[in-house]
């Protein structure tokens, strides 16, 4: 969409589209538009949840779409939670997920976490007679203190921010 009120936005679906569209683009008074609000309109959820995270604008939506189809769903999810969660500067132009210190795992609660870290013997080795004596809620509890609960495009995920 056009910042000047006297012209008309237009839809694009790759770079090389928009180009030619914006160059042709004429308000009514017969002068180019120069500025334009990139709005995501189509698309996957997480794509959608990565355009609003990354604030794309014109400056930096080139980059964008090279992103969204370069990246994974593990990469994108990484960029999100980074930016929108754990407050991390990102710039697509220079930065890529993979240089982000964050773990994320795909549980729906940190009670999950918490007995998945035990079935993985973070906590020590634990005797299966034992194990239903755990208070997986008070470890969750305690895990709050690290981790942190997010949905993203329907999925919730933990994640740490490092």
């Amino acid at each position: 969409m056009p910042y000047d009120l006297d012209a008309s936005g237009f839809y694009f679906e790759n770079l090389e589209e928009y180009q030619a569209r914006a160059n042709a683009n004429r308000n009514r008074w017969g002068w180019p538009v120069e500025e334009y609000e990139i709005q995501f309109i189509d698309g996957d959820a997480i794509d959608a949840c990565l355009f609003e995270a990354l604030c794309v604008h014109q400056g930096t939506f080139a980059k964008f779409l090279a992103a969204y189809e370069d990246w994974d769903e593990d990469r994108k999810r990484k960029a999100i939670i980074a930016v929108g969660e754990c407050g991390y500067a990102f710039e697509i132009a220079k930065d890529h997920p993979d240089d982000l210190d964050i773990d994320i795992y795909e549980f729906d609660s940190l009670r999950e976490l918490a007995e998945h870290f035990v079935d993985e013997g973070l906590f020590g080795e634990i005797p299966e007679r034992i194990q239903w004596c755990l208070d997986f809620d008070a470890i969750a509890r305690d895990l709050r203190m690290d981790y942190a609960e997010t949905v993203i495009a329907g999925k919730t995920f933990v994640y740490r921010c490092s």
